[in-house]
């Protein structure tokens, strides 16, 4: 794999850290270690916990573009050292991500655990088959309405800073959070209707 700086810092991006005083830093971070051999077991771990990420493509005018892709924690698989694979469900028909990789097969993804404020970043490879074996959507467990599905060789990887980012939690989250606070209310009004019937 390539080192994430290396492909995302050009002589634009340089100059400007020079102009705030941030270069050396980054170079240094840049320089002094190879990219990693592939995706580990942090990361793996991480994307295939997530239940939704965005994915950013271009296309063949020029412009860049952002899709969100979410379903069921564990719909993205990593199925190679460093290779994702998801399958496509049916959404407005748009086809944009799809359109955009037969002209440029460059994606950047961003994955966040906002509970946790945590967030990764990857750029790669990706490619969309619109008519994928069975075996494979059996592999995925992709079931209901599919478009295809979208395999993606990772080529650099990057752990970002928590700063500015909100924690947010899913509904599941927050019945599992609150389900202790909802148990002891229960308790204490059983409690209070024992005492209240009981003879004074």
């Amino acid at each position: 794999m390539q080192h994430f700086f290396a492909l995302t810092f050009g002589a634009d991006e340089q100059r400007h850290q020079r102009r705030k005083g941030s270069y050396d830093r980054y170079e240094h971070a840049r320089s002094a270690a190879p990219g990693p051999a592939g995706l580990g077991a942090a990361e793996a771990e991480f994307l295939q916990r997530r239940d939704s990420f965005y994915i950013a493509s271009t296309g063949s005018n020029g412009w860049p573009y952002v899709q969100h892709r979410g379903g069921a924690p564990g719909f993205v698989k990593v199925t190679g050292p460093a290779q994702l694979t998801w399958a496509e469900s049916t959404g407005n028909r748009q086809y944009i991500t799809a359109g955009h990789l037969d002209h440029d097969d460059r994606v950047a993804i961003i994955a966040v655990d906002y509970p946790n404020r945590k967030r990764l970043k990857l750029l790669g490879h990706a490619r969309f088959d619109p008519d994928p074996a069975p075996e494979l959507l059996d592999r995925l467990g992709a079931t209901g309405r599919l478009e295809g599905i979208l395999t993606v060789d990772v080529v650099a990887f990057d752990w970002n800073c928590p700063k500015f980012i909100t924690p947010r939690f899913t509904v599941d989250e927050m019945r599992a959070a609150t389900e202790p606070l909802r148990e002891r209310i229960s308790q204490l009004e059983t409690a209070l209707a024992a005492q209240q019937a009981a003879p004074s």
